[in-house]
Protein backbone atom coordinates (compact mmCIF):
# COMPACT_ATOMS: atom_id res chain seq x y z
CA UNK A 1 0.00 0.00 0.00
CA UNK A 2 1.48 3.40 -0.92
CA UNK A 3 2.45 5.87 1.77
CA UNK A 4 -0.19 8.60 1.50
CA UNK A 5 1.23 11.04 4.01
CA UNK A 6 4.60 12.14 5.29
CA UNK A 7 5.81 12.77 8.79
CA UNK A 8 6.64 16.41 9.51
CA UNK A 9 9.27 17.17 12.15
CA UNK A 10 7.59 19.62 14.48
CA UNK A 11 7.30 20.36 18.22
CA UNK A 12 4.90 18.26 20.29
CA UNK A 13 3.98 21.40 22.23
CA UNK A 14 3.63 24.99 20.98
CA UNK A 15 2.37 27.33 23.69
CA UNK A 16 2.11 30.98 22.61
CA UNK A 17 0.02 33.28 24.80
CA UNK A 18 0.20 35.77 27.66
CA UNK A 19 1.18 33.93 30.84
CA UNK A 20 2.56 30.84 29.07
CA UNK A 21 5.65 30.88 31.29
CA UNK A 22 3.52 30.24 34.36
CA UNK A 23 2.68 26.79 32.98
CA UNK A 24 6.22 25.89 31.86
CA UNK A 25 6.59 23.25 34.59
CA UNK A 26 3.50 21.48 33.28
CA UNK A 27 4.83 21.49 29.74
CA UNK A 28 8.17 20.08 30.86
CA UNK A 29 6.48 17.37 32.94
CA UNK A 30 5.08 15.83 29.74
CA UNK A 31 6.44 12.27 29.70
CA UNK A 32 7.73 12.85 26.17
CA UNK A 33 9.96 15.60 27.54
CA UNK A 34 10.89 15.02 31.20
CA UNK A 35 8.89 12.72 33.42
CA UNK A 36 11.56 12.78 36.15
CA UNK A 37 12.07 16.55 36.21
CA UNK A 38 15.83 16.28 35.61
CA UNK A 39 16.47 19.23 33.30
CA UNK A 40 19.48 21.21 32.11
CA UNK A 41 18.43 24.83 31.67
CA UNK A 42 20.68 27.18 29.71
CA UNK A 43 20.19 30.89 30.36
CA UNK A 44 21.94 34.10 29.43
CA UNK A 45 23.10 36.72 31.89
CA UNK A 46 20.26 38.92 30.64
CA UNK A 47 16.60 38.11 30.06
CA UNK A 48 16.89 34.43 30.93
CA UNK A 49 18.71 35.04 34.21
CA UNK A 50 16.10 37.60 35.26
CA UNK A 51 13.39 34.97 34.89
CA UNK A 52 15.29 32.29 36.81
CA UNK A 53 14.06 33.34 40.25
CA UNK A 54 10.49 33.29 38.98
CA UNK A 55 10.73 29.83 37.40
CA UNK A 56 13.21 27.94 39.60
CA UNK A 57 10.82 27.08 42.49
CA UNK A 58 8.56 25.15 40.10
CA UNK A 59 11.52 23.17 38.69
CA UNK A 60 13.32 21.72 41.73
CA UNK A 61 15.06 19.01 39.70
CA UNK A 62 16.66 21.42 37.24
CA UNK A 63 20.31 22.42 36.96
CA UNK A 64 20.96 25.92 35.64
CA UNK A 65 23.81 26.79 33.29
CA UNK A 66 24.67 30.39 32.48
CA UNK A 67 25.99 30.77 28.93
CA UNK A 68 28.30 33.68 28.17
CA UNK A 69 27.55 34.21 24.48
CA UNK A 70 26.66 32.66 21.16
CA UNK A 71 29.87 31.06 19.92
CA UNK A 72 30.59 27.49 18.90
CA UNK A 73 32.97 27.31 21.88
CA UNK A 74 30.14 28.33 24.22
CA UNK A 75 27.90 25.63 22.74
CA UNK A 76 30.58 22.91 22.96
CA UNK A 77 31.34 23.91 26.55
CA UNK A 78 27.64 23.73 27.43
CA UNK A 79 27.37 20.29 25.83
CA UNK A 80 30.31 19.07 27.90
CA UNK A 81 28.76 20.35 31.13
CA UNK A 82 25.40 18.77 30.31
CA UNK A 83 26.99 15.46 29.35
CA UNK A 84 28.48 15.19 32.83
CA UNK A 85 24.99 15.10 34.32
CA UNK A 86 21.97 12.87 33.81
CA UNK A 87 19.13 14.81 32.23
CA UNK A 88 15.94 14.13 30.33
CA UNK A 89 15.98 17.32 28.26
CA UNK A 90 17.69 20.66 27.67
CA UNK A 91 15.85 23.97 28.00
CA UNK A 92 17.08 27.10 26.23
CA UNK A 93 15.68 30.15 28.03
CA UNK A 94 16.48 33.51 26.48
CA UNK A 95 17.12 35.12 23.12
CA UNK A 96 18.37 33.64 19.88
CA UNK A 97 22.00 33.15 20.92
CA UNK A 98 21.11 31.14 24.00
CA UNK A 99 18.53 29.05 22.20
CA UNK A 100 21.01 28.30 19.40
CA UNK A 101 23.69 27.30 21.92
CA UNK A 102 21.16 25.07 23.67
CA UNK A 103 20.05 23.55 20.35
CA UNK A 104 23.61 22.65 19.43
CA UNK A 105 24.42 21.29 22.90
CA UNK A 106 21.23 19.21 23.03
CA UNK A 107 21.97 17.72 19.61
CA UNK A 108 25.54 16.94 20.62
CA UNK A 109 24.48 14.97 23.72
CA UNK A 110 21.36 13.45 22.13
CA UNK A 111 18.68 15.13 24.26
CA UNK A 112 15.47 16.89 23.24
CA UNK A 113 15.46 20.69 23.32
CA UNK A 114 12.74 22.96 24.68
CA UNK A 115 12.92 26.55 23.37
CA UNK A 116 11.58 29.22 25.72
CA UNK A 117 11.95 32.45 23.79
CA UNK A 118 12.18 35.81 25.52
CA UNK A 119 12.13 37.82 22.30
CA UNK A 120 10.92 37.47 18.71
CA UNK A 121 13.98 38.78 16.88
CA UNK A 122 14.11 36.11 14.15
CA UNK A 123 12.78 32.76 12.92
CA UNK A 124 15.55 30.63 14.47
CA UNK A 125 13.63 29.80 17.65
CA UNK A 126 11.97 26.76 16.02
CA UNK A 127 14.29 26.07 13.09
CA UNK A 128 16.51 23.00 12.53
CA UNK A 129 19.56 25.27 12.46
CA UNK A 130 21.87 26.66 15.15
CA UNK A 131 23.69 29.81 14.06
CA UNK A 132 26.89 30.27 16.05
CA UNK A 133 29.94 32.50 15.79
CA UNK A 134 33.22 30.77 15.03
CA UNK A 135 36.80 31.67 14.09
CA UNK A 136 35.77 32.15 10.45
CA UNK A 137 32.88 34.45 11.30
CA UNK A 138 29.53 32.70 11.66
CA UNK A 139 28.37 29.20 10.83
CA UNK A 140 25.05 27.37 10.53
CA UNK A 141 24.83 23.91 12.07
CA UNK A 142 22.06 21.39 11.44
CA UNK A 143 20.20 20.29 14.58
CA UNK A 144 16.83 18.68 15.38
CA UNK A 145 13.76 20.86 15.82
CA UNK A 146 12.84 21.78 19.40
CA UNK A 147 10.47 19.26 20.98
CA UNK A 148 8.52 22.15 22.52
CA UNK A 149 8.27 25.91 22.08
CA UNK A 150 6.98 28.24 24.79
CA UNK A 151 6.51 31.96 24.14
CA UNK A 152 4.99 34.13 26.85
CA UNK A 153 3.68 37.29 25.20
CA UNK A 154 3.95 39.15 28.51
CA UNK A 155 7.68 38.44 28.49
CA UNK A 156 7.94 39.47 24.84
CA UNK A 157 6.38 42.83 25.72
CA UNK A 158 9.13 43.41 28.31
CA UNK A 159 11.91 43.00 25.72
CA UNK A 160 13.18 46.03 23.77
CA UNK A 161 10.82 46.79 20.89
CA UNK A 162 13.69 46.56 18.40
CA UNK A 163 13.59 42.75 18.83
CA UNK A 164 9.96 42.62 17.73
CA UNK A 165 10.71 44.87 14.78
CA UNK A 166 13.57 42.59 13.74
CA UNK A 167 11.24 39.58 13.82
CA UNK A 168 8.76 41.44 11.63
CA UNK A 169 11.42 42.03 8.98
CA UNK A 170 12.56 38.42 9.10
CA UNK A 171 9.00 37.06 8.79
CA UNK A 172 7.98 39.38 5.94
CA UNK A 173 11.15 38.50 4.01
CA UNK A 174 9.69 34.98 3.55
CA UNK A 175 7.56 36.37 0.73
CA UNK A 176 10.62 37.42 -1.25
CA UNK A 177 12.51 34.22 -0.36
CA UNK A 178 9.73 31.97 -1.67
CA UNK A 179 9.54 34.05 -4.87
CA UNK A 180 13.28 33.42 -5.35
CA UNK A 181 12.77 29.69 -4.77
CA UNK A 182 10.03 29.62 -7.39
CA UNK A 183 12.26 31.56 -9.80
CA UNK A 184 15.01 28.96 -9.41
CA UNK A 185 12.44 26.23 -9.99
CA UNK A 186 11.32 27.83 -13.26
CA UNK A 187 14.79 28.65 -14.55
CA UNK A 188 16.96 25.83 -13.22
CA UNK A 189 14.47 23.11 -12.34
CA UNK A 190 15.38 23.31 -8.65
CA UNK A 191 12.99 21.13 -6.70
CA UNK A 192 10.52 23.12 -4.66
CA UNK A 193 8.61 21.73 -1.71
CA UNK A 194 5.10 23.09 -2.09
CA UNK A 195 4.13 22.54 1.54
CA UNK A 196 7.21 24.31 2.88
CA UNK A 197 6.74 27.17 0.43
CA UNK A 198 3.06 27.53 1.38
CA UNK A 199 3.82 27.55 5.11
CA UNK A 200 6.58 30.14 4.80
CA UNK A 201 4.68 32.39 2.40
CA UNK A 202 1.49 32.37 4.46
CA UNK A 203 3.49 33.09 7.61
CA UNK A 204 4.98 36.14 5.92
CA UNK A 205 1.66 37.26 4.48
CA UNK A 206 -0.04 36.98 7.87
CA UNK A 207 2.44 39.46 9.35
CA UNK A 208 2.44 41.70 6.27
CA UNK A 209 -1.36 42.03 6.16
CA UNK A 210 -2.07 42.27 9.89
CA UNK A 211 -3.39 45.74 10.79
CA UNK A 212 -2.04 45.67 14.35
CA UNK A 213 1.20 46.98 15.76
CA UNK A 214 4.08 45.95 18.00
CA UNK A 215 2.11 46.74 21.14
CA UNK A 216 -0.90 44.53 20.35
CA UNK A 217 -1.20 41.01 21.75
CA UNK A 218 -3.08 39.96 18.62
CA UNK A 219 -0.24 41.09 16.38
CA UNK A 220 2.45 39.57 18.63
CA UNK A 221 0.54 36.27 18.56
CA UNK A 222 0.52 36.25 14.75
CA UNK A 223 4.20 37.22 14.58
CA UNK A 224 5.23 34.50 17.04
CA UNK A 225 3.19 31.89 15.17
CA UNK A 226 4.69 33.04 11.86
CA UNK A 227 8.25 32.64 13.16
CA UNK A 228 7.45 29.15 14.50
CA UNK A 229 5.81 28.10 11.21
CA UNK A 230 8.81 29.39 9.29
CA UNK A 231 11.11 27.19 11.36
CA UNK A 232 8.90 24.18 10.69
CA UNK A 233 8.86 25.04 6.97
CA UNK A 234 12.65 24.81 6.97
CA UNK A 235 12.40 21.36 8.56
CA UNK A 236 9.89 20.27 5.94
CA UNK A 237 12.14 21.36 3.08
CA UNK A 238 15.38 20.23 4.69
CA UNK A 239 17.11 23.58 4.27
CA UNK A 240 16.64 27.33 4.70
CA UNK A 241 15.19 27.90 1.20
CA UNK A 242 11.65 28.79 2.38
CA UNK A 243 12.98 31.79 4.31
CA UNK A 244 16.27 32.69 2.68
CA UNK A 245 16.71 34.22 -0.76
CA UNK A 246 18.10 37.50 -2.06
CA UNK A 247 16.84 39.14 1.14
CA UNK A 248 19.18 37.04 3.27
CA UNK A 249 22.05 37.26 0.78
CA UNK A 250 21.86 41.05 1.18
CA UNK A 251 21.73 40.63 4.96
CA UNK A 252 24.79 38.37 4.98
CA UNK A 253 26.65 40.78 2.70
CA UNK A 254 26.03 43.62 5.16
CA UNK A 255 27.36 41.39 7.96
CA UNK A 256 30.48 40.28 6.08
CA UNK A 257 31.43 43.61 4.48
CA UNK A 258 30.60 45.73 7.52
CA UNK A 259 30.71 43.47 10.60
CA UNK A 260 31.01 46.36 13.05
CA UNK A 261 28.31 48.50 11.44
CA UNK A 262 25.68 45.95 10.49
CA UNK A 263 22.15 46.48 11.76
CA UNK A 264 19.82 43.86 13.24
CA UNK A 265 19.28 40.70 11.19
CA UNK A 266 15.59 41.36 10.58
CA UNK A 267 16.13 45.01 9.71
CA UNK A 268 18.55 44.06 6.96
CA UNK A 269 16.37 41.18 5.74
CA UNK A 270 13.28 43.38 5.54
CA UNK A 271 15.14 46.06 3.58
CA UNK A 272 16.64 43.38 1.34
CA UNK A 273 13.23 41.83 0.74
CA UNK A 274 11.61 45.11 -0.32
CA UNK A 275 14.48 45.85 -2.71
CA UNK A 276 14.46 42.28 -4.08
CA UNK A 277 10.73 42.54 -4.76
CA UNK A 278 11.43 45.69 -6.76
CA UNK A 279 14.26 43.94 -8.64
CA UNK A 280 11.90 41.22 -9.81
CA UNK A 281 9.49 43.80 -11.22
CA UNK A 282 6.90 43.54 -8.43
CA UNK A 283 6.89 47.30 -7.97
CA UNK A 284 3.50 47.66 -6.30
CA UNK A 285 4.26 44.79 -3.94
CA UNK A 286 7.64 46.33 -3.10
CA UNK A 287 6.01 49.68 -2.30
CA UNK A 288 3.37 48.00 -0.13
CA UNK A 289 6.00 45.96 1.71
CA UNK A 290 8.11 49.06 2.28
CA UNK A 291 5.05 50.88 3.62
CA UNK A 292 4.32 48.13 6.13
CA UNK A 293 7.95 47.96 7.23
CA UNK A 294 7.92 51.73 7.76
CA UNK A 295 4.70 51.53 9.75
CA UNK A 296 6.42 49.18 12.16
CA UNK A 297 9.50 51.39 12.44
CA UNK A 298 11.78 49.33 10.20
CA UNK A 299 14.25 50.74 7.65
CA UNK A 300 13.61 50.46 3.92
CA UNK A 301 16.61 52.48 2.71
CA UNK A 302 20.29 51.80 3.51
CA UNK A 303 20.73 55.41 4.66
CA UNK A 304 18.30 54.64 7.50
CA UNK A 305 20.79 52.16 8.96
CA UNK A 306 23.87 54.27 8.31
CA UNK A 307 25.02 53.14 4.85
CA UNK A 308 25.63 55.21 1.72
CA UNK A 309 24.13 54.38 -1.65
CA UNK A 310 27.55 53.28 -2.94
CA UNK A 311 27.98 50.96 0.04
CA UNK A 312 24.57 49.43 -0.59
CA UNK A 313 25.37 48.93 -4.26
CA UNK A 314 28.52 47.06 -3.24
CA UNK A 315 26.44 44.97 -0.79
CA UNK A 316 24.08 43.93 -3.61
CA UNK A 317 27.05 43.12 -5.88
CA UNK A 318 28.66 41.00 -3.18
CA UNK A 319 25.44 39.28 -2.06
CA UNK A 320 25.67 36.21 -4.37
CA UNK A 321 29.06 35.33 -2.90
CA UNK A 322 27.47 34.77 0.51
CA UNK A 323 25.48 31.74 -0.66
CA UNK A 324 27.32 30.05 -3.55
CA UNK A 325 24.96 27.90 -5.58
CA UNK A 326 21.80 29.63 -4.40
CA UNK A 327 19.84 31.17 -7.26
CA UNK A 328 17.86 34.32 -6.58
CA UNK A 329 16.72 37.38 -8.50
CA UNK A 330 20.18 38.91 -7.98
CA UNK A 331 21.94 36.01 -9.72
CA UNK A 332 19.22 35.92 -12.36
CA UNK A 333 19.64 39.56 -13.37
CA UNK A 334 23.46 39.54 -13.05
CA UNK A 335 23.49 43.31 -12.69
CA UNK A 336 26.52 45.56 -13.08
CA UNK A 337 27.35 48.42 -10.74
CA UNK A 338 25.69 51.16 -12.77
CA UNK A 339 22.58 49.05 -13.32
CA UNK A 340 22.19 48.51 -9.56
CA UNK A 341 22.58 52.26 -8.99
CA UNK A 342 19.91 53.05 -11.58
CA UNK A 343 17.48 50.48 -10.20
CA UNK A 344 18.07 51.69 -6.67
CA UNK A 345 17.24 55.26 -7.72
CA UNK A 346 13.99 53.98 -9.24
CA UNK A 347 13.26 51.98 -6.09
CA UNK A 348 13.62 55.08 -3.94
CA UNK A 349 11.13 56.94 -6.12
CA UNK A 350 8.71 54.02 -6.12
CA UNK A 351 8.52 53.56 -2.36
CA UNK A 352 8.25 57.28 -1.62
CA UNK A 353 9.47 59.10 1.45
Amino acid sequence: MPVLTRLIPSPVVVDIRPGALDDLAGVLADERISQSGRLAIAVSGGSGARLRDRIAPSLPGATWYEVDGGTIDDAVRLAGDIKAGHYDAVVGLGGGKIIDCAKFAAARVGLPLVAVATNLAHDGLCSPVATLDNDAGRGSYGVPNPIAVVIDLNVIREAPVRFVRSGIGDAISNISAVADWELSHRVNGEKIDGLAAAMARQAGEAVLRHPGGVGDDGFLQVLAEALVLTGIAMSVSGDSRPSSGACHEINHAFDLLHPKRAAAHGEQCGLGAAFAMYLRGAHEEAAYMAGVLRRHGLPVLPEEIGFTVDEFVRVVEFAPETRPGRYTIIEHLDLKTNQIKDIYADYVKAIGS
